[in-house]
């Protein structure tokens, strides 16, 4: 398997990532191959989860977040710590084999081909989520977003050293928004220029006056109507509609999930103590802290103070008591899977916290989506919120294999996706139907405080 590994910069409109160069040439992999396996690793939780722990062997894309970005389109800054950890990150990798105006574009390419030549990377991948579009509440916003974004990226590709890079895109649940602000029709320039696009279907907004719900629904179709805020099978119809060919889309995955603060009475059911209610009413101000790597709040980059963001890694499940360590729902816990968002929940009533997340069954779900509808992969939002790569391996044998038992409640996906023979990952168009509403304006946890991020990939070399 082919892996990259990339570093992320934080900037204030857009996140691109960087890969390292590797001696050995590039080959495209037969059909049953091709999956793009890929996640994020976080330097700021290095110490909990070291370089050492990642399975570099089982990944094709490995993402290092974050670097920050500077007012001068000629400076781009990383913390001393990241400074440290980057060379020994590209080292392990290849073991295991501000664009407004023209002359800020081609300082910042250049700017950006100077720090891949420093690391000896091997691509960039960028995640603009909100082009033309209120990302964090003070970013500056522009109808030519867009289309600067695609001429960067052009410009960016038809530099010597550009033409040989990997470039990708992390991007929103909809298509870049156009002058209008509505979002495009036809983004199919950046299929030209981009090796792939990772469509995050994670951090998904919830509708407080709806209830507590899945936050990556692989569909919403069966959600109440105020709370279809978009879902894999909605997004990836959308980003197709505009243009971006299956292959060279992948899903974006959590390996983690959101709590709420729920109160029994909503929780569950009256008629069963036992039985946890879908949607229950929540109170969003009263969010406590989620596991040990959650954070307790602060103040973002627009001056907005904000709280504990109720996060629990699949392994913070483990220790904060919701789940054995076979995987079961702990003793006290009451839980309940959707069939339709294919989406675990598991709820404390002491604690009175309600969680969704993300388990092997959610995300073979995901991984059958993938191979059944002929998706480049997936990437993971973040590898070390995996627990002895259980979720990993889960997704990878889905996504290579399928997974049939995950397509009996999908009338939507299964009806309409074109499943390939067992073996082939090959699929004709298909019309991925998912209802979902008007643009939302939040960031993501991940974003930390910027709708505009770089990230730099290194490539891996490695075999399944």
């Amino acid at each position: 398997m082919l892996t990259f590994a990339q570093l992320p910069l934080v900037l204030l409109s857009l996140t691109l990532s960087v890969v390292a160069v590797h001696d050995e040439q590039l080959v495209r992999r037969a059909p049953t191959d091709d999956l793009i396996v890929a996640a994020w690793y976080t330097g700021w939780h290095s110490r909990d989860f070291p370089l050492s722990r990642v399975s570099w062997s089982k990944y094709t894309h490995m993402t290092y977040a974050f670097g920050i970005t500077t007012p001068s389109p000629d400076v781009l800054a990383l913390d001393e710590s990241d400074e440290r950890l980057l060379p020994e990150f590209v080292d392990m990798a290849h073991r295991h084999a501000t664009v407004g105006s023209a002359s800020n574009r081609t300082t910042f390419v250049n700017t950006l081909l100077d720090v891949v030549r420093r690391y000896n990377l091997d691509g960039l991948d960028f995640d603009w989520e909100y082009p033309n579009m209120q990302g964090l509440g003070c970013n500056i916003v522009h109808e030519d977003d867009t289309a600067n974004f695609l001429t960067f990226l052009r410009e960016l590709r038809n530099t010597t050293t550009g033409r040989d890079l990997v470039l990708s895109a992390a991007v929103y649940v909809k298509p870049f928004n156009d002058a209008s602000g509505s979002p495009s029709t036809d983004v199919s320039g950046f299929a030209e220029v981009l090796d792939y696009i990772a469509v995050m279907n994670y951090d998904v907004p919830v509708n407080p006056s709806v209830g507590a719900g899945s936050r990556s629904p692989l569909d919403d179709t069966c959600a109440p109507a105020g709370a279809k805020w978009g879902s894999a099978v909605s997004s990836i119809e959308e980003w197709t509609k505009a243009g971006i060919p299956l292959e060279k889309l992948v899903l974006g995955v959590p390996a983690h999930g959101h709590s709420y603060d729920v109160s029994p009475v909503v929780a569950l059911s009256r008629s069963n103590s036992s039985q946890l209610n879908a949607y229950p009413s929540y109170s969003p101000a009263d969010r406590k802290r989620g596991d040990r790597w959650d954070g307790e709040g602060g103040m973002d980059v627009c001056g907005v103070t904000w709280g504990p963001g109720g996060v629990y890694t699949y392994w913070g499940l483990f220790e904060g008591g919701f789940l054995n360590a076979d995987g079961s729902v702990a003793e006290g816990i009451v839980s309940r899977y959707d069939d339709c968002s294919e989406t675990p929940f598991v709820y404390n009533p002491e604690t009175q916290v309600y969680v969704s997340y993300e388990n092997p069954r959610s995300y073979a779900a995901k991984g059958d989506f993938i191979y059944s509808t002929g998706l480049g992969g997936f990437a993971m939002w973040e590898a070390g919120g995996d627990r002895n790569d259980t979720l990993l391996d889960s997704i990878i044998h889905a996504s290579l294999n399928g997974n049939p038992s995950a397509r009996t409640a999908k009338s939507k996906v299964d009806t309409q996706a074109v499943v390939p023979t067992p073996g082939s990952r090959e699929t004709t168009a298909n019309d991925l139907s998912g209802a979902s509403p008007s643009v939302w304006n939040a960031t993501p946890n991940h974003i930390l405080g910027s709708a505009l991020a770089f990230i730099f990939n290194l490539l891996l070399s490695s075999a399944w």
